[in-house]
């Protein structure tokens, strides 16, 4: 039996090469291969957020899994992020559909490579909802939504910031949401907003096109309109997406199959709900994938692809 192979692989845009990973399974092709989506921010192929200390390699470790089960794949990093960084387009021209029109492209660019011969994507966190617009444009032959979020962008943000901000600056939040939802651009922002740097960072000028563009979608709505067989996978004590998302998103699209996995956070680890070692574990690249979710996501994939196990 061959040796499992790992290489390169690339995305031409308008702005630049968007750079990937292809991870081949032992044996002989044609194989079923996964479009894997990272979340948002500075999120890597391998699920690495620059924004925070260490790795945690989860998506990484999720593509190596796969390929152990006979399923090749593709993780990128999108435009503007790590190896892709030289094709970021300038940050007030960058909005969430650019992002993706990329994964399509992906896609397109896997339905004509002859190592490949069923297409799958798994989108985690923001790239669940990027997943399920490119599914849109490119038929596939099955979907899985990892800790995606099952509500609007603007409600997802609320939700996050809703425990954590004193009532004025709160109203003042909503105030911005609701502008951006409707398509207006908020400048100045308010003066108390301004002065607290992390909202001030959330809500600059230059970022608001990417919301706008962002909180145009509800991920229920969008999902329903989805043919192919669909998984919604969902961690038990992830503090960043809830299960109530889940379950939005699961009962959009009668079928669904709905998986909640004890114990795993946003980024695929068995953590407690502590918020302090929860969070901690999103910098520890030994820990491994939560148990059951690499069986879960293959059950799945067996069943919705035809394939049987081969490793």
């Amino acid at each position: 039996m061959s040796m499992q192979l790992s290489n390169e692989i690339s995305l031409d845009t308008p702005t630049g090469k968007v750079y990937g990973t292809v991870e081949i399974p032992a044996g002989e092709g044609p194989f079923p291969v996964i479009l894997i989506i990272s979340g948002s921010g500075p999120t890597d192929r391998d699920g690495n957020s620059a924004s925070l200390p260490g790795k945690n390699n989860s998506l990484k470790m999720l593509a190596a899994g796969l390929s152990t089960r006979g399923y090749a794949s593709v993780r990128y990093d999108k435009r503007g992020i790590a190896e892709s960084a030289a094709a970021r387009p300038p940050e007030e021209q960058m909005n969430f559909n650019i992002l993706v029109e990329d994964a399509a492209a992906f896609l397109r660019k896997l339905k004509s490579d002859a190592r490949f011969d069923q297409f799958a994507i798994i989108g985690h966190s923001e790239g669940s909802l990027i997943g399920i617009l490119a599914a849109q444009k490119v038929a596939l032959d099955a979907y899985i939504s990892l800790e995606g979020a099952g509500h609007t962008g603007q409600d997802t943000i609320l939700a996050q910031l809703r425990s954590q901000l004193p009532g004025t600056l709160l109203e003042q939040v909503k105030h911005i949401l609701e502008q951006l939802a409707a398509g207006q651009q908020v400048s100045p922002l308010p003066e108390g907003i301004g002065q607290v740097p992390a909202l001030a960072g959330l809500f600059r000028p230059s970022i608001q096109p990417y919301l706008i563009s962002w909180f145009q979608y509800d991920p229920a709505d969008e999902f329903a309109r989805l043919t192919a067989p669909c998984l919604v996978v969902q961690g038990e004590n992830d503090l960043q997406v809830s299960i109530t998302d889940a379950e939005r998103l699961a009962a959009a699209k009668p079928g669904t199959q709905l998986v909640v996995i004890k114990d795993m956070n946003h980024v695929l680890k068995t953590a407690p709900l502590n918020r302090a070692a929860n969070i901690a574990e999103y910098s520890d690249p030994e820990l491994p994938l939560a148990p059951d979710l690499l069986d879960e996501i293959t059950t799945f994939l067996n069943q919705s692809l035809k394939v049987r196990i081969t490793a």
